[in-house]
């Protein structure tokens, strides 16, 4: 078996914090591809149609390894890299910042507002932290080391040199992180407190809500009540696991959805997001002895959430 090239580096720089895409040509055999033109809208045709294809080969939008634009009529070659810049689509500014909590030479703690997705994903591209904070910081190889969902605000660990990524990333796979969210939702005096909630939870693709279903449990949430304040109540949540919707499933599973989730119990019809109903979740302590250095880290979040003082409203 022969020795596997290196990747070469991207010829094209990030655009509004997103990466180019690298596209690696296979074997050829038996497809017919005698040109990278046909290549490029066999790939692609089908989701911008040929036409967008021909025109993004006409502007230069299509490159090679040395930066130079491949032409329609280009020969192809099994094993090729090119690279492109996707259209972005028309996306609505998230109207909440970024907190800076932490920063030094390797890792970056923010908190993340709520609506505000952490990395791109389906409609989410360059309204998300990681381009925004590259756009604004001037971090070009600055990564995620988890991920936050997209309607929880608070604590997101970033790595600002690529290489780092792996070490941080292993912390959160082995449960090696600390984790400490915040809560509001009603209060039910039936309901005993503190408990340990285990269960199995599903979650399918393309399927909105995730579900319990019978069977060994895959997941484990310890409740806590803080504060109570009329019918509502301020609760801690301890994930001992990192399940998706995790902790709104489980606090769903107890009688008692999380103020505003759009999700659990009923999930809502998709519309303008109400940026004045946030889901009141918000991560609010990270701790972990950091990989590198060996010393025991601290964050906490400086964001609050306002569920108490607002009340139940309509949701």
């Amino acid at each position: 078996m022969g020795r596997r090239t290196r990747t070469p580096g991207a010829p094209l720089a990030q655009r509004e914090g997103i990466d180019p895409v690298r596209v690696r040509l296979p074997e050829a055999a038996g497809e017919g591809w005698a040109t990278v033109g046909a290549y490029l809208r066999a790939r692609f045709g089908g989701a911008v149609g040929d036409a967008r294809v021909r025109e993004m080969v006409r502007d230069g939008r299509f490159v090679g390894a040395d930066g130079r634009p491949l032409r329609e009529d280009e020969p192809y070659a099994a094993g090729m890299y090119l690279w492109f810049h996707r259209d972005f689509p028309a996306e609505e500014r998230v109207p909440f910042e970024i907190g800076v909590v932490h920063r030094d030479e390797r890792i970056l703690v923010v908190d993340k507002p709520h609506f505000l997705a952490t990395m791109p994903r389906g409609r989410h591209v360059t309204e998300t932290a990681l381009a925004r904070l590259r756009r604004e910081l001037g971090v070009p190889e600055l990564q995620p080391a988890h991920r936050l969902d997209r309607l929880t605000a608070g604590l997101v660990l970033f790595v600002v040199r690529a290489g780092d990524r792996g070490a941080y990333q292993t912390l959160f796979r082995d449960r090696l992180v600390g984790k400490e969210y915040e809560a509001v939702a009603a209060y039910d005096p039936g309901v005993a407190l503190p408990v340990t909630v285990r269960s199995r939870i599903v979650k399918e693709r393309g399927v909105i809500a995730a579900r319990e279903e019978p069977g060994e449990p895959n997941s484990e949430s310890r409740i806590e009540l803080v504060e109570r304040r009329g019918g509502l109540g301020r609760y801690r949540l301890l994930p001992m696991t990192g399940r998706t919707h995790q902790l709104r499933v489980h606090m769903n599973s107890l009688g008692l959805p999380i103020l505003h989730d759009p999700v659990y119990p009923v999930v809502r019809e998709d519309g303008p997001e109400d940026y004045a109903r946030p889901l009141q979740l918000l991560a609010r302590v990270l701790e972990f002895t950091d990989p590198v250095t060996g010393v025991p880290m601290r964050f906490e979040s400086g964001l609050r959430l306002d569920g108490l003082d607002q009340g139940p409203g309509n949701g």
